[in-house]
């Protein structure tokens, strides 16, 4: 299983260009101006539902093509106010990410193509850069699924966990997302923390 972030360094050319995309950021563009999280990402939630289990949203092709060795991070759109950003993630056969958080912004996850796993995880308590966490749920999401995540509970992990697919997900940040904490498995419920800096293929 491959758990690694992507890490190239190429400047990100944003992938706007394509049906339904328009629609899409324009309201999430709508839905950031509540200014209140919970109302935010309910909102993004419900038009991201609606939107990818459309005939009228359709994903370039080059976002079904996953690279080998990571799960794909392609940048579909940045608001120029940075208020949001949303990103594409290509997931191959086994990839996955290890448990994250989401560096204090709001999220909104939501399945494109295929299915993913995700495994909901509660913070218990700290001392010094380990971490307990505690399993609360594992949740299997497929195309038109979408969850929220909103800090502090929003310590997760995803996989694609098919033996015959590729899965691509959306994912509706509150801000742009270009570092997060990852935990490492130690010993029974403890975790190493560790910061990451994240990039776009």
């Amino acid at each position: 299983m491959t758990t690694e972030y992507a890490v190239d360094q190429r400047a990100p050319r944003p992938a706007e260009d394509f049906p339904g995309a328009r629609a899409l950021i324009d309201g999430v563009s709508e839905a950031a101006a509540l200014n209140d999280p919970d109302a935010i990402t309910e909102a993004v939630k419900n038009r991201l539902c609606r939107l990818i289990s459309s005939p009228e949203f359709q994903l370039p092709a080059s976002f079904l093509e996953a690279e080998e060795d990571h799960y794909a991070r392609r940048l579909v759109y940045r608001a120029p106010d940075d208020r949001f950003s949303i990103v594409a993630m290509t997931w191959g056969v086994g990839q996955g990410t290890p448990l994250h958080d989401h560096s204090g912004l709001w999220c909104v996850e939501g399945v494109c193509h295929g299915r993913i796993r995700i495994e909901q995880y509660s913070h218990r308590e700290s001392r010094g850069d380990q971490d307990r966490f505690r399993l609360e749920e594992v949740v299997t999401s497929e195309v038109g699924g979408a969850g929220c995540l909103i800090p502090p509970h929003d310590h997760h992990r995803i996989l694609n966990d098919r033996e015959d697919d590729v899965a691509v997900t959306l994912h509706i940040y509150g801000g742009e997302m270009n570092c997060c904490n990852v935990f490492l498995p130690r010993s029974g419920d403890w975790y190493q923390r560790e910061r990451r800096s994240l990039s776009y293929d």
